[in-house]
């Protein structure tokens, strides 16, 4: 919970301060969040482009074979009596004739001084079949422009047979440019409409989206690939719909145009440069084409010629010509394939900023370093694939740059954070546990561990309590404490390795007595079989040791062990300044007690029922009693353990007349039970058992019970 607690604060921190980022420093990081956008579509790749939009190409064969640009303007008007006599649909000019032809006959004659109007003007032809075909002349706002009063724009005069409605209108959010450059008059004034045909860049220089609307002295001016289409549609009216934050559409005849908040069309680019159809301008010159490629067709006219500067930076191209935006525009208006940021996006970034980086710390606070890495991997590429599925899927931009910003920073500060809560952990789980497992269990421990390992809790353990008999005689034989604590020594051992061998965890020493337990803190399968084995072989191991003993003339040790199962309390313990791991509870208090008990029955190793009902291995156990202990109103049925596995004929035969002399003593038949319990003295097998039941027979044989149960009660410990 303190690691969940500090990960959650620290998350919320994190959340807030990219949360502000977001919605006051935007800008700031557009650039990053365009360029993982440019590597979607690079993902992408390339999609099948519409077949109604053709790009006639004045290219490097046109400039070799027809001249040096600008050409004559015959010769543009050639090919656009081509291109009308192939019944090409509409034709736009990705050109602006800003400058008179000064190669025509007329301009040459006024230039040495002669007035001919008899003599031709090339201007003058363009101008007739600009008239007389479907085009739409093309011209450049200076968005940006220094040193240039707005006070004084300039008047511009354009043809423009629209009707532009604002819709909401509350506060202007289109651009506003500076001046325009226009074409000639004599080409300008014959034309049925223009359009401007500006490609904005971003601020690192790739074109993402064109203005497909501008207000310049309060008109609406469309741009050349807008316009194209409102004419192609016979449509006179525009609307153009506003929200609460800027613009939202823009609406011509049956389509609707998405749009940012200043009116500029996010480009969902078909792929690479001519991805498009392109037909060579000399082709078109020189009638060298299929009419069925031009027919009612989306004709634009400009160059992909690097010495005429028209080539633009985009996602996949740095040097894509200038006029295949403007065809990849009128592709998805046509076809409304689009991208675009609806007013609401923000509240979705928002929600998945604070929910995906919420999810993702609470989960990281659970797991383990493996499971971070991949979750933390999962997390970033689900983060990527969403946003390039919903952007071509359902043509929503959706920002990636903010939830990874908040992702990366929570995963990393997530990391730094278990990294020092887990090395604190560890520490104080090798201080606990060092002295008291095997190393084994101490790595174990190490990785299994989290923030409520120590804490109290209950569980069902196996609790081991040993004890060594005639303690006070044995320190009276050694004579000194250091040769007394030498003998303990060379008794504790082996006993605790034993111990840490069978899996158990050795909780303290009380003097010559030991406390330890299985199944705490972590979970041990069979551990009642793994704290008898323990006991077994620590009986068996002091067997050899007073064979030691005796050889070094010291006093030989005898021991009791106790084992009970139950339900404990077990957890961190202690003062604020001094504590440990232990555990407490009735199922402890009986564990000692039955340690005691092995006095007075003459045994080694005692069990209760509920640790005899769990064990899974095979043993040799004698039914001992049914007893209410010091301190319990419950009796408690306890067992003497033997040995491992099977008893051998003669014993075996010991222990079921033992057990057939025990049922008739607790049915009450203690005059048959004596007889059998004497008999039993012939045994070899703890003779102390018989002799106490021998009496116990006898006693009630001469004082009958009124009511017996057969639970003997111990008054003392």
């Amino acid at each position: 919970m303190k690691k969940l607690f500090i990960t959650l604060l620290t998350s919320f921190t994190i959340i807030c301060g990219v949360v502000i980022l977001y919605l006051f420093y935007p800008s700031n990081f557009f650039t990053f969040d365009n360029k993982i956008r440019d590597m979607y579509f690079l993902a992408r790749g390339e999609v099948l482009a519409s077949d109604d939009i053709v790009i006639v190409d004045i290219d490097e064969r046109s400039l070799n074979e027809l001249g040096q640009w600008p050409w004559q303007r015959f010769k543009v008007a050639k090919i656009l009596e081509n291109l009308t006599l192939a019944g090409v649909g509409i034709i736009g000019f990705d050109i602006v004739f800003a400058e008179s032809d000064n190669s025509s006959p007329r301009n040459i004659a006024s230039l040495i001084g002669i007035n001919r109007d008899d003599l031709i003007d090339y201007d003058e032809i363009l101008g007739e079949m600009i008239a007389n075909t479907p085009t739409i002349l093309g011209f450049v706002f200076e968005v940006e422009q220094k040193n240039l009063d707005e006070e004084k724009l300039e008047d511009i005069f354009i043809n423009l047979p629209a009707i532009f409605i604002e819709k909401n209108l509350k506060e202007n959010f289109l651009i506003t440019p500076k001046r325009a450059i226009l074409n000639i008059d004599i080409l300008q004034d014959n034309s049925y409409s223009s359009g401007f045909f500006n490609a904005l860049p971003d601020s690192d220089g790739v074109v993402r989206s064109v203005p497909l609307l501008m207000k310049y002295k309060n008109e609406i001016y469309p741009s050349l690939s807008f316009e194209m289409l409102r004419v192609a549609l016979d449509s006179q009216k525009v609307i153009l719909n506003y929200g609460a934050v800027g613009i939202e559409s823009a609406e011509v005849g049956d389509l609707n145009i998405p749009l940012d908040r200043f009116g500029r069309l996010f480009i969902n680019y078909r792929g690479g440069k001519k991805s498009f159809k392109y037909i060579s301008a000399k082709d078109i010159y020189n009638n060298n084409f299929n009419k069925k490629d031009i027919e009612g067709k989306f004709v634009l006219i400009g160059t992909s010629a690097q010495g005429l500067l028209d080539l633009r930076t985009t996602p996949y191209d740095s040097r894509f010509p200038g006029v295949e935006i403007h065809a990849n525009i009128i592709d998805n208006i046509l076809n409304q394939n689009f991208i675009y940021q609806p007013s609401w996006v923000e509240a979705i970034d928002l929600i998945n900023i604070i929910a995906l980086s919420l999810i993702v710390a609470i989960i990281l606070s659970f797991a383990n370093p493996i499971f971070m890495l991949l979750i933390s991997i999962l997390t970033i590429f689900g983060l990527f694939y969403s946003t390039y599925y919903i952007l071509f899927e359902y043509g929503i931009i959706l920002n990636v740059i903010f939830p990874l910003i908040s992702l990366t920073l929570i995963i990393f500060t997530t990391n730094i954070i278990s990294f020092f809560l887990e090395s604190k952990q560890k520490e104080l789980i090798k201080s606990k546990f060092a002295k008291k497992v095997s190393p084994a269990v101490v790595e174990d421990l190490l990785k299994h561990s989290d923030d409520s390992i120590l804490e109290g809790r209950e569980k069902e353990v196996t609790i081991f309590f040993s004890d060594i008999r005639g303690f006070t005689s044995i320190s009276e034989k050694m004579g000194s404490p250091k040769a007394l604590i030498k003998v303990l020594n060379q008794y504790m051992n082996p006993m605790v390795d034993i111990i840490v061998h069978c899996g158990g965890t050795v909780d303290k020493f009380i003097g010559d007595a030991i406390m330890a337990y299985w199944n705490a803190p972590l979970n041990i399968q069979n551990h009642q079989d793994r704290a008898l084995n323990a006991s077994i072989l620590q009986i068996k191991a002091l067997k050899k040791l007073n064979k030691i003993l005796k050889r070094e003339n010291k006093p030989e040790i005898n021991i009791g062990i106790g084992l009970n199962t139950g339900i404990a309390t077990v957890g961190e313990m202690g003062s604020s300044g001094r504590s440990d791991y232990t555990l407490i509870g009735d199922s402890v208090n009986l564990g000692s007690r039955l340690e005691g008990l092995n006095k007075p029955y003459g045994t080694q190793l005692l069990i209760s029922e509920s640790t005899k009902v769990g064990l899974k291995e095979k043993y040799i156990i004698r039914d001992l009693d049914l007893v209410r202990v010091k301190g319990k109103l419950e009796p408690v049925k306890i067992f003497e353990v033997i040995d491992f596995g099977e008893a051998k004929d003669e014993l075996k035969d010991e222990l079921n007349l033992y057990h057939q002399a025990l049922k008739l003593y607790r049915d009450a038949n203690f005059k048959k039970a004596l007889d059998i319990f004497e008999a039993l003295f012939l045994k070899k097998v703890n003779n102390k058992i018989y002799q106490l039941y021998t009496d116990r027979c006898k006693h009630f044989i001469e004082n009958p019970p009124e009511k017996f149960d057969g639970v003997f009660t111990f008054k003392t410990k």
